[in-house]
């Protein structure tokens, strides 16, 4: 009777383990080509911070742009590893519109997290410990820095870009509110306007600069549906088809404020709010849809 002796030994589980690494590693790599890869679409997030502002936005080509951080609580820095890639450590533009907590207190923790190409300040004075935490931080990182001016645009790719509309000149000397840095992003056909924490006062100059230009399809609805903001004749020339309020549950402030709701109602507008919501994701293509995703 022959005996069959194998020549093909089993694999020592070491080798096992080095063949596991290499094909977690090349699915990694794959994702994150398929993650990087350009898309038709450019996808603006609305973070679930609490009771603040903050902006994640991403362009077609990932030109990405970060508007405000929220509050110092680190809350900012979960919703962002929700909407980016976990490999993704580098934003292009950050902007503070302004030194109040709720905007720029989280900021400091996404420059000691993440790597930064510029950051773009509304040139208010920083007078409270986070507004010169984030100026400590900035500085001690060697980031290149702006004061934000009207005309400035931010050009993401060839069909994304991000125009600063206000400030028009030094707003070191006026409440930091009023000195809120005011935006226009435009994908193709699509827009969005993010007016920060300015008050009705300088709705009304914009209106008077740019009338029916500052017509676009979402509005992020400034002050956290404060009455100070969001006037009836700005909110009329807007005209936006969405409008995204950005506030915590049960806020101290009572935000929003029901009539900025029954106003936004009255111009048949759809509202969206973080504290029912969450993150709110919107995708646009070059055509002017936008979707909730």
């Amino acid at each position: 009777m022959s005996t069959f002796y194998s020549t093909t030994k089993p694999l020592h589980r070491g080798l096992w383990y080095v063949l596991g690494i290499f094909f977690f590693l090349d699915a990694v790599v794959w994702y994150g080509v398929a993650a990087e890869a350009p898309r038709e679409t450019a996808v603006v997030s609305f973070l679930d911070i609490g009771q603040g502002d903050a902006i994640f936005i991403d362009s077609p080509s990932h030109g990405q742009i970060l508007i405000d951080g929220g509050s110092g609580n680190g809350a900012v820095l979960s919703a962002l590893g929700a909407v980016m890639p976990f490999y993704d450590r580098f934003i292009d533009v950050v902007i503070a519109t302004h030194p109040d907590e709720d905007h720029s207190g989280g900021l400091v923790g996404v420059l000691q997290r993440y790597r930064v190409g510029a950051v773009l300040l509304s040139g208010g004075i920083a007078t409270t410990a986070t507004a010169r935490a984030l100026e400590e931080e900035i500085l001690s990182r060697g980031v290149p820095t702006f004061t934000a001016r009207r005309g400035m645009n931010i050009l993401l790719d060839g069909s994304t870009s991000l125009a600063v509309l206000f400030p028009d000149r030094d707003v070191s000397a006026v409440p930091t509110n009023e000195g809120s840095i005011i935006t226009r992003l435009v994908h193709g056909d699509a827009s969005y306007l993010f007016t920060a924490d300015a008050p009705q006062s300088i709705e009304r100059y914009l209106l008077a600069l740019d009338g029916e230009r500052l017509t676009s399809d979402v509005l992020k609805v400034g002050h956290h549906g404060s009455r100070t903001s969001t006037g009836e004749l700005f909110l009329g020339t807007v005209s936006p088809t969405f409008a995204v309020i950005s506030a915590g549950r049960g806020n101290r402030y009572g935000h929003p404020h029901e009539e900025v709701i029954e106003r936004l109602k009255h111009f048949g507008v759809t509202v969206l709010t973080t504290y029912e919501q969450g993150t709110i994701v919107l995708e646009s293509d070059s055509e002017g849809g936008i979707r909730v995703r």
